[in-house]
């Protein structure tokens, strides 16, 4: 499903942090007029800079949540939200800075978002997301536009079906705004990749700053939600393509237990480690969309259980965090000075709120892990995507993973920016024989029970918390993803485990946001949303890009990139 960049040697993790500006979520007591007041006044920082012609529209700065209970109520329009959402894309995405990360436009959202307002005023409002609009990575079908996962092999996969998320999401009234440009094949063809490049979609930009990586594989739907592009996006992770983007844009999101979420009819990558997850601007909206697309699909045995474990996870925020225990990772917090601080003020935040911090100097893994890791994930690409392959839509004419790599050998924009070492590695794998049902054991022994199990109970903590990842490196197109600043977190622990993890903005380093992340127990992602929930109502710490075009246009930085003046 998505795999973030570097698994081979040393697999990347994200986390949440909170960034420091105005959030427009108001108290549940004011009205809605109220909250729409808020709103505009908290963008009045934002609107006076030199940026404010890319200043949200005050609605936007609202959460889907109050933009549904306004669409309910009648006070808002889902055509008015949908048609401000489209010119904001125009004005961003197409046009002006262009971030790039849509990659293609539902032709029919405006007729349904006409359909819902008239389904209001004869009080036939369908669910939670009535009229909200979603987008949603390419690699995750609908049927309203074909599914490429970036790549010109699958150019016409148009299937004419709904992913089980996403027919749940329509069911509680949600529109399907367009689909997201993604790091082609979830990340998962070359060594040697760029984060947020796919053959179809070019480069997506990070709107914080556009010449830095907005990370991958969930680059455009990161990049959008930070851009305020829809109400809601979905992305997909196999390590760590969900919470590196959502850090490095500066956003909510969460990589669930695997098995919470179906993964049927979603291009693969692994079967013990693909999950889809929601990608907001707040952790209500994370919590909303994890409630309604989590459940049990007949067509996918990983979520057998999750009728039974899934919950109202927002029903279960706003929990007192007193008496509550977090396992401080400070081994993988980095050794940038602001990525420190942040994290310790984080920390402080959450003391005063009454949690006990237990520090974990130090986890290492056993010897061969990450050989191991990769191995695991090359024998399963190439049976769940043959698999997936043999199902796609008629037009598809490859059918297998040797086929792509025979197409990709005859395309010449296929190779402009990087090869296919890992489709090449991955068609030498013979399947699931004795040794991959070592390698599983190894892996689950390593991040389950000699992992966050143990580190959980030895502890006697009820989660981890740590930063997610440092902040955006430079897009390079010839070298390749380079994560400069070097990692930080654990996400790759929970990636491997199939374990949740919660990804909060934190602060800022140099005008680019970084994240806070809470990791825990298999299907613990009430606890998890909930220290998010409570930490992020405190902080407030999101922050709105600039859309500079680098750091000679950045405000931080343009003056001193000129000559001083004599």
């Amino acid at each position: 499903m998505s795999l973030n960049r570097r698994l081979l040697s040393v697999v990347i993790a994200s986390a949440l942090s909170v960034s420091a500006c105005a959030n427009v979520h108001s108290s549940a007591d004011k009205s809605e007029t109220a909250q729409v007041t808020s709103a505009r006044v908290a963008n009045t920082e934002y609107q006076a800079n030199k940026n404010s012609k890319y200043a949200a529209p005050d609605i936007l700065d609202l959460s889907a949540s109050q933009q549904a209970a306004m669409i309910a109520k009648g006070e808002l329009s889902s055509e008015e939200l949908i048609s401000t959402y489209l010119q904001r894309i125009a004005l961003l995405d197409s046009n002006g800075p262009r971030v790039q990360s849509v990659l293609s436009l539902n032709p029919n959202a405006l007729a349904e978002a006409k359909m819902r307002d008239l389904q209001v005023k004869n009080g036939e409002i369908l669910g939670r997301l009535h009229g909200i609009p979603v987008l949603v990575k390419d690699n995750v079908e609908t049927s309203e536009l074909p599914t490429t996962a970036g790549a010109i092999a699958l150019k016409d996969n148009m299937t004419g079906r709904d992913a089980p998320i996403i027919a749940k999401l329509k069911a509680e009234g949600a529109i399907i705004l367009g689909k997201t440009n993604l790091s082609q094949w979830a990340n998962f063809r070359s060594n040697d990749s760029v984060s947020g490049w796919s053959a179809i979609g070019g480069q997506t930009r990070n709107p914080h700053s556009l010449d830095r990586t907005p990370c991958g594989s969930s680059s455009g739907s990161g990049a959008a939600i930070a851009a305020q592009l829809a109400s809601l996006a979905i992305g997909t992770e196999t390590n760590g393509s969900i919470i590196c983007p959502t850090a490095m844009n500066g956003i909510a999101g969460v990589k669930p237990t695997v098995g919470l979420l179906s993964r049927s009819r979603i291009v693969p990558i692994s079967v013990t480690q693909d999950t889809a997850g929601p990608m907001t601007r707040s952790i209500e909206d994370a919590a909303l969309m994890l409630s309604v697309m989590a459940g049990s699909d007949a067509a996918d045995p990983y979520t057998e259980e999750a009728d039974n474990k899934k919950e109202d996870y927002v029903g279960a925020l706003k929990q007192s965090l007193k008496g509550k225990r977090l396992g401080v990772m400070k081994s993988v917090q980095s050794e940038h000075p602001a990525i420190i601080k942040a994290f310790e003020s984080s920390l402080s935040e959450l003391e005063s709120q009454g949690v006990e911090l237990v520090v974990i100097d130090e986890f290492s893994t056993p010897e061969g892990f990450w050989g191991k890791a990769l191995d695991l994930l090359l024998i399963e690409f190439k049976h769940e995507l043959n698999l997936y392959l043999a199902d796609a839509a008629p037009q598809v004419k490859h059918r297998d993973l040797a086929s792509l790599i025979a197409f990709n050998n005859e395309n010449e924009r296929e190779f402009a920016i990087f090869d296919q070492s890992l489709f090449l590695q991955a068609q030498e794998k013979d399947g699931y024989n004795e040794e991959y049902q070592e390698i599983r054991r190894f892996l689950a022994e390593a991040t389950r029970t000699n992992g966050i199990d143990k580190l959980l109970a030895d502890y006697e903590v009820d989660a981890l918390v740590m930063p997610s990842q440092t902040p955006a490196f430079l897009i390079d197109p010839v070298y390749g993803d380079s994560f400069a600043g070097g990692f930080a977190g654990a996400g790759w622990l929970a990636a491997i485990a199939g374990y949740p993890q919660v990804s909060v903005p934190m602060g800022e380093m140099k005008g680019l946001p970084i994240n806070l992340s809470f990791i825990g127990a298999k299907w613990d992602e009430a606890t998890l949303l909930n220290f998010a929930y409570q930490y992020e109502q405190k902080t407030k710490a999101i922050i709105k890009p600039t859309f500079a075009n680098g750091a000679f246009d950045h405000k931080r930085f343009k003056e001193a990139m000129r000559p001083m003046k004599q």
